[in-house]
């Protein structure tokens, strides 16, 4: 949706013809980029994010001020993943519940935080929750503890690098019931996607579930990028320096299933979003799924 409430976005069925001209857009766009450009990518992946466009430009005044204002609050992750509703909420949450085999009292961590935008809405709504809380940039988890609302009661927030970095550094082993992995991994270079789905599987219990939901194979995005941005199959380069990978959920199931995950849920999910102010439509493809550690 856009951030001025100008776009709505509607149910999309037409498979078979996005798949087709998204197919016919992709086959214009083989070139990668040098291989020297891709590693110094790589080496400069930290520094990239504390820098990118979400950032730039901001003076300290603005940041203290508005800069946790600028992104949205998630308020649709309850309504998509009931695990992260409180426990007395409505029927089909306890049916969930009762089939992911969750307490009513669960400590969750959100890969990926930001400024708080999906961490400060859930410990409103739901105060069973304990959440730990990290994200590769150094100045976005600053913004998360100068909140007002930032309790260590309630939640932890650190920098780490899941491709790096063990997150039992900071999160007891085994001790999550839950894993918040949204628009996080799409961020991950592919050949650094198992290890850090190995990793996230270290701080979570038996039977505890990773919810997914990121970027899905002809998103509108993907279509969107110019040539000279792609660094390798469904992987891209953004103008500040990020990356964004674009999953199929084939894709998806063969990383979970490998690291020894059931699949709860993996399906993609296709909205045309109507900017009427503009006349433009765009149809996003995302990919949402539940696994469960085994």
């Amino acid at each position: 949706m856009d951030p001025n409430g100008q776009s709505t976005a509607v149910p999309n069925d037409g498979t078979g013809d996005r798949e087709a001209r998204a197919k016919e857009i992709l086959s214009k766009d083989t070139k990668k980029i040098p291989e020297f450009q891709y590693q110094k990518l790589m080496n400069e992946t930290a520094r990239n994010w504390d820098l990118s466009g979400c950032w730039s430009g901001l003076s300290t005044q603005y940041e203290q001020r508005n800069t946790t204002n600028f992104f949205k609050d998630r308020h649709w992750t309850d309504r998509e993943f009931p695990e992260l509703r409180p426990s007395g909420g409505e029927k089909s949450s306890k049916k969930l519940l009762a089939h992911s085999r969750l307490p009513p009292s669960r400590r969750t961590s959100e890969l990926g935080c930001g400024v708080g935008n999906f961490l400060y809405p859930l410990l409103d709504i739901n105060q069973e929750l304990f959440i730990y809380a990290c994200d590769l940039s150094t100045r976005a988890v600053d913004f998360v503890k100068a909140d007002p609302k930032y309790a260590e009661g309630r939640c932890k927030a650190f920098v780490c690098d899941i491709t790096t970095s063990p997150l039992t550094d900071s999160i007891p082993g085994e001790s999550l019931d839950l894993i918040s992995a949204l628009f996080v991994l799409s961020a991950v270079p592919p050949a650094n996607m198992a290890a850090s789905i190995e990793n996230l599987k270290t701080v979570l219990k038996p039977g505890g579930i990773v919810l997914f939901r990121d970027y899905g194979l002809y998103d509108a995005a993907q279509l969107r990028f110019k040539p000279g941005s792609k660094m390798d199959e469904n992987f891209y380069v953004r103008q500040d320096g990020t990356f964004s990978y674009f999953f199929s959920t084939e894709r998806l199931e063969e990383l979970f299933k490998v690291a020894g995950f059931e699949v709860l849920e993996n399906q993609y999910v296709v909205k045309t979003v109507v900017n009427r102010k503009r006349d433009l439509s765009m149809e996003r493809v995302f990919v949402q799924a539940r696994f469960r550690k085994m």
